[in-house]
């Protein structure tokens, strides 16, 4: 048992072997999920080293991250470490993202159509970032809230939102393409 001041006795230690728990059960999500996220799917060695950026961070702050909920805690680590890694990037508008993505993947082939990017451009930031979280990183409404640091409520508020917004741009552009 850990006596150290500040963890409850009845934590189990965060230890070796619970971070190579934690890499083995999430390592290959996160290098999923900068790879969807980074322009032109990154370079793999990118996406790679954020991920291990990522896990670097869990360790570091091992005693932070909460049992049974490591996956929420490391996407929104991952949230951090993408946005500190697009401020090192100039920005690349979404028409350039390439037509053919590298992967089979069935969400990077979402991004090679030129509706979907066209729609998805003109939600913001937040509403991009909540849907791909769902659709894409299939996380529950529990692990959304985590993520963004609300209420269960407030995530399936924000989720309603977005995806009222999403059918809205997706209506909209039908229009524009129907004109």
């Amino acid at each position: 048992m850990d006596d150290s001041p500040g963890r409850p006795h009845d934590r189990p230690a965060h230890d070796e072997a619970w971070f190579s728990a934690l890499f083995d059960a999430h390592s290959r999500a996160l290098y999923s999920y900068f790879v969807r996220r980074l322009p032109d799917g990154g370079r793999v060695s990118d996406a790679e080293d954020l991920a291990a950026e990522v896990l670097a961070t869990a360790w570091r702050r091992r005693d932070d991250v909460p049992d049974g909920a490591e996956l929420p805690w490391l996407y929104r680590t991952a949230g951090y470490v993408l946005a500190n890694h697009r401020r090192k990037m100039r920005a690349l508008p979404v028409a350039v993202v390439p037509d053919e993505p590298d992967d089979v993947d069935p969400a990077l082939l979402a991004t090679s159509d030129d509706a979907v990017r066209s729609v998805l451009a003109r939600l913001s930031a937040r509403d991009r970032r909540i849907l791909l979280l769902v659709a894409w990183d299939g996380l529950s409404g529990d692990d959304l809230a985590q993520v963004l640091g609300v209420s269960r409520g407030g995530a399936d508020a924000a989720l309603s939102r977005a995806r009222a917004r999403l059918r809205d741009a997706w209506d909209a552009h039908e229009q524009a393409v129907d004109a």
